[in-house]
């Protein structure tokens, strides 16, 4: 089976990584090519590869020593005609996308005789959309998932094929709970190829109400101190690594990485406006909400560099008692 791998954050690069193996292992599988997004400018202007064309390279050293050929890699701007002539010239039969964020029309579908399957982080139909492991935490959800589904024409419709759901512990961020999506869709879709006839005719529709996400705007990372400590934990715990949390002092910019629930509030606290830094606990710099008090465990001011919160105690002698709008 002829496969073409489909993605571009890190998120996918488990996968693209179990392919790879399956290969190497002889299971009757190909890695027929990767399509990921063009390179584009990160650090300093220079253009970068994609995470998943990053990682074709890397795997191009390991499959040279065992004999096999290097992953094709195509960076089309467009999946236009002259995207589809390459797709064809590499005779894939199914295709394998995580994280492309582009709708596959029919005529590119119709290049893979075994069809398509997308892996999605969530418990479908919850979260449809582009940023659901965000949207996970952010709604301070008990568990969410991966599903395997066969591509339709709407976004992350299709017929569920295979799912493992993953228990939060609430403390996640976007960062962590994403390796783990990534790794538990890597076992989840090595299994699936191993049987891929059987399980994909025996998929099932998705049942229940959909609940969609947007993609995440940066201005969405100022914090609104009015709300509850546990609503603004969550919100920092999903925007990182981006679009990052922040609150202002004057015309100076905070960044929040870290925060958690504070867990003493006296009749004084209660009393002060939402975004007054109250003072210091063993938890961190603690600061009134709207309902409850926030600990700040780290922290950054724009264009420096990240502090621990004793450390940015040491150097920022007038910080108690400051509102932080």
């Amino acid at each position: 089976m002829r496969i073409l791998f489909i993605g571009t954050p890190a998120i996918a690069v488990p996968c693209l990584r179990a392919i790879s193996e399956m290969e190497l292992e002889g299971a009757g599988v190909t890695l027929a090519g990767v399509l990921t997004k063009a390179d584009r400018p990160r650090r300093h202007g220079q253009a970068e590869p994609s995470d998943v064309s990053a990682a074709a390279s890397a795997l191009d050293v390991i499959r040279k020593e065992k004999g096999l050929p290097p992953i094709p890699q195509l960076k089309p701007e467009k999946l236009d005609a002259v995207a589809r002539e390459d797709v064809a010239a590499l005779a894939p039969e199914l295709l394998v996308s995580f994280a492309y964020s582009r709708i596959f029309g029919p005529r590119f579908l119709a290049l893979f005789p075994l069809g398509g399957i997308n892996i999605h982080p969530s418990l479908l139909p919850k979260y449809r959309g582009a940023s659901p492991i965000p949207a996970v935490i952010f709604n301070r959800e008990k568990e969410t998932g991966v599903c395997i589904q066969k591509l339709a024409a709407e976004m992350d419709s299709g017929d569920i094929i295979v799912s493992v759901r993953i228990e939060l512990s609430g403390r996640e961020t976007s960062a962590s709970l994403s390796e783990t999506a990534g790794e538990k869709a890597a076992l989840l879709l090595r299994e699936l190829l191993l049987d891929f006839g059987p399980k994909a005719a025996d998929a099932k529709p998705q049942t229940g109400e959909a609940l969609y996400c947007l993609q995440i705007k940066k201005e969405e990372g100022l914090i609104d101190w009015g709300k509850s400590a546990a609503e603004i934990d969550a919100q920092i715990r999903a925007f990182t690594p981006w679009p990052l949390s922040f609150t202002r002092r004057g015309k100076d910019t905070l960044i929040i990485l870290e925060a958690e629930i504070a867990a003493v509030q006296t009749e004084t606290e209660k009393n002060a406006p939402p975004g007054t830094v109250l003072g210091i606990s063993s938890q961190g710099i603690i600061v009134q909400t709207g309902d409850g008090i926030l600990a700040l465990k780290r922290l950054q001011w724009q264009t420096k560099k990240a502090l621990d919160w004793k450390v940015f105690c040491n150097g920022e002698r007038g910080f108690m008692g400051v509102r932080l709008e």
